[in-house]
């Protein structure tokens, strides 16, 4: 055991991981030049072959009629609401608790576009339709999350999603998808991006989570919806004279990752069935619907991370770089099972798992 060590900087010698795609160094970026022409034209304030390209491919790709990338979500995502409320000449939305504008952006959808929120639902569950229904005030818009982060990456029925869509277009609400990790569902759903898709009038995807870029988001829709997001864009200071390194390495690690979608559900679901047998240990959901879920463990955050610690030591392979209290006598993490995952062998994630076992039954002697 080393002493005075944390699990972010025993997480980080580890030479395997069961979560991510590997470190986010300069190295991912430099990866996506290797095979580019040096006389490629960079994009020009959001205009060039470069951008423009790249928009149509993900326009077709999600269904929709135009696509506008964006250097990040939370610009993307605020601007989208702001088109729907003035277009319904409304500035109420509605979304779940834990949504990411919600508790991640510092109030910036009511700071900077005076737009109120009407939560759905309470922290632990998802929307249903029963909520969008029950609603006591007018809204314009209604965002989901899919899947919905904050816990666990839980999913609706694709049924229940459709008689979502179904009601909120019977009464003028517009539907907006944070879409952060749309990719990553596609395999439980058994359903492609575009079939999702339709059934929202918006829809924001990451480059960033499970496609591992560097950074940058599509907002996407009609193509009068994102002509009018151009001019957001630009006066939230979007429009930076080149996105290139974003655009480029989006694209890049899109065509690298899409396919793999499969493989990392079904290792999500091989992990999550592993940790669910140890002692003190339950992952939500139990059983994963992406490649992401978090994993709650019954003893105190600081026990926790020792017992990981010394098990990063003991065999080179990370778990998570973080816990989180629940109270004092609960921790959990989260898990986005990426490339990492298939460069352990099945021996070593038997070896991991007994020895992880032992650890935490050694928890209920202290």
């Amino acid at each position: 055991m080393t002493m005075n060590q944390t699990i972010g900087s025993a997480f980080n010698k580890t030479t395997y991981r069961l979560s991510g795609h590997g470190p986010r160094n300069i190295g991912m970026l430099m990866t996506t030049f290797h095979d580019m022409d040096e006389n490629t034209d960079s994009d020009m304030y959001g205009k060039g072959k470069l951008i423009e390209q790249f928009q149509e491919k993900m326009a077709e790709f999600l269904g929709k009629e135009s696509a506008v990338f964006f250097p990040s979500g939370t610009m993307a995502q605020q601007i989208a609401l702001r088109i729907w409320c003035d277009r319904q000449g409304l500035r109420k939305v509605a979304y779940h608790p834990l949504c990411h504008l919600e508790i991640h952006e510092e109030d910036g959808l009511k700071k900077l576009h005076g737009i109120e929120p009407v939560l759905l639902a309470d922290r632990s569950r998802l929307i249903t339709l029963d909520d969008v229904k029950n609603m006591s005030e007018d809204i314009s818009c209604l965002l989901l999350e899919l899947p919905q982060r904050e816990i666990g990456g839980q999913l609706p029925d694709y049924a229940e999603l459709e008689a979502i869509s179904a009601y909120c277009h019977e009464q003028g609400i517009k539907l907006h998808l944070d879409g952060a990790r749309l990719f990553e569902i596609l395999p439980y759903y058994g359903k492609t991006a575009a079939e999702i898709c339709s059934l929202f009038d918006s829809v924001y995807v990451s480059f960033y989570k499970g496609i591992g870029g560097v950074a940058g988001a599509i907002l996407a829709g009609d193509s009068e919806f994102t002509e009018e997001s151009k001019p957001w864009k630009r006066r939230h200071g979007g429009d930076l004279i080149s996105l290139y390194p974003y655009i480029i390495s989006s694209d890049y690690y899109f065509e690298q990752r899409i396919g793999k979608m499969e493989q990392y559900y079904e290792g999500a679901r091989q992990l999550a069935e592993s940790f669910n047998r140890c002692p003190r240990t339950a992952t939500v959901p139990e059983v994963p619907v992406s490649n992401m879920f978090h994993i709650h463990f019954a003893a105190p955050q600081a026990q926790v991370e020792q017992a990981l610690i010394d098990l990063y030591e003991e065999t080179g392979i990370g778990i998570t770089s973080n816990l989180r209290a629940m109270d004092e006598n609960s921790c959990y993490t989260e898990i986005s099972v990426g490339d990492k995952y298939a460069e352990l062998s099945s021996e070593q994630i038997k070896t991991v798992f007994s020895l992880l076992n032992r650890k935490l039954s050694l928890l209920d002697n202290l």
